[in-house]
């Protein structure tokens, strides 16, 4: 699911031209910008999750993380999404 928001996303941003057409190449990021998450190798501290829900004020929507680290309502996820042409995965 999160690979479909984030190709949603670059979608209306107007990256939808840029976009890969097969699994192959969307595996392999062969498009532009990129999404980082807490707790995957590039933002390994999980704890960092905390700063970012105060920022965006997730308790507007009831969005919250737990003392175990695990964000409620269940199935929620989060990420930094980034746009610029050399944003690539990697590993801190």
């Amino acid at each position: 699911v999160a690979e479909w928001v984030h190709a949603r996303i670059r979608r209306e941003l107007g990256f939808g031209d840029k976009e890969p057409d097969n699994i192959r190449d969307i595996l392999a990021q062969r498009y532009q910008g990129s999404r980082y998450s807490f707790g995957y190798p590039a933002c390994p501290n999980i704890q960092d999750q905390y700063k970012q829900l105060e920022l965006l004020g997730a308790n507007r929507i009831n969005l919250y993380m737990d003392e175990s680290e695990q964000l409620y309502p269940e199935q929620s996820t989060t990420a930094i999404i980034t746009y610029h042409p050399v944003a690539k995965y990697f590993s801190a």
